[in-house]
C-alpha cells in the first residue's frame, strides 16, 4: 500500500463518517475507495463492513437509554438478523471475484435507488403507537434485509429503517435505536465469517477506522454547514459513479 493510497482511504474513511452522521450512506465511499486503490470487490466489500463498524457501535450507544426499554423484545430480531446476515456472508464467500463483481453495479444500482428514497421511506409512525417487535411477517422482511446486509450492506441502513416502520411498532426514534442495535448484529456476524474466510485486508481497514472515527465527529459541524440535500446528492452522485465504473470495468 502507497502513501497515496492510505492518504486516499483515510480521507474516504473520513467522508464516509461526515456522511454517515449526516444523511447515511458512507458504505459507498468506503466501498469505492477500496475499490479505486485495486483491492478485489469480494475484498473491497468485506474491508468496507470492518471499517464501517466502530460507527454503529457509536450510533447505538447514542440509542442505550432507548434500548434498555425494548431489546428483551428484540432479541428474536436480534436472532433472526444473524442468521440472515450468516446466510448472506457465506453466499459472498461462495461466489469468486469476476462473479460478484457482474453483481455489484446493480447491486449500486438498486443501493443508490435505495438511498435516493430514503426520504419517502421514512417510518409510518404515530403519537399512539407502542413498540413491538414480534410479527411474522416483520421477522420475514428482517431476515430479508439481513441476508442482504451481510451480502452486500450499501444502503442497508434505509431500508431496514423502511422495513421496521412497515412492520414494527413505535416511534422514529425507537426505531432508529432497533435499526443502529440490528445493524450491529449483522455487521458483527458478517465480519467474523469474512475474517474466517480470509478476505478482509487489515491494512486499509487500520488506516480507514481513524478517518471513519474523526469524519463522525466532525460530521456534527459539517451538518450546521451543508445541506442535508448536498450531502445525499454527493452519495448518489459516488453510488453512480461506481455502478458506472463497473459496468464499464466488465
Amino acid at each position: 500500500m502507497s502513501i497515496f493510497d492510505a492518504a486516499l482511504l483515510f480521507l474516504a474513511g473520513f467522508l464516509s463518517g461526515a456522511v454517515n452522521a449526516i444523511a447515511g450512506g458512507g458504505t459507498f465511499v468506503t466501498f469505492g475507495a477500496m475499490t479505486l486503490v485495486g483491492l478485489p470487490p469480494i475484498v473491497a466489500n468485506a474491508t468496507s463492513s470492518v471499517a464501517q463498524f466502530p460507527g454503529y457501535i457509536t450510533s447505538t450507544l447514542a440509542y442505550l437509554d432507548d434500548i434498555r426499554h425494548f431489546w428483551r423484545g428484540a432479541l428474536l430480531l436480534g436472532l433472526i438478523s444473524a442468521a440472515g446476515a450468516l446466510a448472506g456472508a457465506l453466499l459472498l464467500l461462495a461466489l469468486d471475484n469476476p462473479s460478484f463483481g457482474a453483481l455489484v453495479p446493480w447491486l449500486l444500482i438498486a443501493a443508490t435507488a435505495l438511498f435516493a428514497a430514503g426520504p419517502w421511506l421514512k417510518p409510518d409512525v404515530g403519537p399512539d403507537r407502542q413498540a413491538s417487535v414480534g410479527s411474522l411477517t416483520g421477522s420475514m422482511a428482517q431476515f430479508a434485509t439481513s441476508v442482504y446486509g451481510g451480502f452486500f450492506g450499501a444502503g442497508m441502513g434505509v431500508m431496514m429503517l423502511a422495513t421496521l416502520g412497515l412492520t414494527q411498532a413505535g416511534d422514529y426514534h425507537r426505531l432508529n435505536a432497533l435499526k443502529n442495535m440490528l445493524s450491529i448484529v449483522i455487521a458483527a456476524v458478517a465480519i467474523l465469517v469474512f475474517v474466517s474466510g480470509g478476505v478482509v485486508a487489515w491494512p486499509q481497514a487500520l488506516v480507514m477506522v481513524p478517518g471513519v472515527a474523526l469524519g463522525g465527529y466532525a460530521g456534527v459541524w459539517i451538518a450546521r454547514r451543508v445541506p442535508q440535500n448536498v450531502v445525499r446528492g454527493f452519495v448518489i452522485a459516488v453510488g453512480l459513479f461506481l455502478a458506472f465504473y463497473y459496468f464499464t470495468k466488465g
